[in-house]
C-alpha cells in the first residue's frame, strides 16, 4: 500500500472521507468505474466492465462498431443500446480531458488500440512490477483485472 493510500484511509477513518475520495480520484491507482447502468449490465455479462478512461474515443468507437465480432464473440446489441453505450464510452474516454490524458502517452493519434493490454501505460505498469506469465495464466487472462486487483470493479487498482 502506498503512503498516499495509507493517508487516504487514515483520513477516511477520521471522517474526512470527502477529501479522501477526491485525493483517491486524483490517484493513478483509481479509475472511474462504469456508472452507466446499461454499459455495466451489458459489458459485465462477459467480463469486468472496464473504465471508459482506459482507451481513447476512437478505440471505443471501433469496438462498438464491431460488436458482432467482439474479440471472437458475438456481443451484438440493438442499435439504440449500442449508440447509448458508445456515447457514454466516448464521453468518458481517456482523450476527453477528464484528467486521464496521461493514459495516452506513447499512443500516436493515428493508432487505434483495440485492447487495454496494448496500451503503453498498461504495459509499463505490468512490466514495472514484473508480473509473471504464470500470474497471468493463473488469472486466466490479462484482462481479468479482479484476479489481482480486488477493487478493480470499483475502480481501485492498488498494487498491494
Amino acid at each position: 500500500m502506498t503512503l498516499k493510500t495509507k493517508s487516504i484511509f487514515a483520513m477516511a477513518a477520521f471522517g474526512l472521507f470527502s477529501f479522501a475520495s477526491t485525493a483517491m480520484a486524483d490517484s493513478d491507482e483509481y479509475f472511474p468505474p462504469v456508472n452507466h447502468p446499461l454499459a455495466k449490465q451489458e459489458c459485465s455479462a462477459c467480463h469486468m466492465a472496464f473504465s471508459a478512461s482506459f482507451l481513447p474515443k476512437r478505440s471505443w468507437r471501433k469496438i462498438m462498431k464491431n460488436l458482432d465480432n467482439h474479440f471472437g464473440e458475438d456481443a451484438s446489441l440493438d442499435a439504440k443500446d449500442a449508440k447509448d453505450i458508445r456515447k457514454w464510452l466516448e464521453a468518458n474516454a481517456a482523450d476527453t480531458g477528464g484528467g486521464r490524458t496521461w493514459l495516452l502517452r506513447g499512443v500516436s493519434s493515428g493508432e487505434t488500440p483495440m485492447r487495454i493490454t496494448e496500451m503503453p501505460w498498461w504495459q509499463r505498469q505490468h512490466n514495472k512490477w514484473e508480473v509473471s506469465a504464470r500470474s497471468f495464466k493463473k488469472a486466466g487472462s490479462k484482462a481479468n483485472c479482479v484476479a489481482c486487483h480486488r477493487g478493480a470493479d470499483r475502480g481501485y487498482f492498488e498494487d498491494d
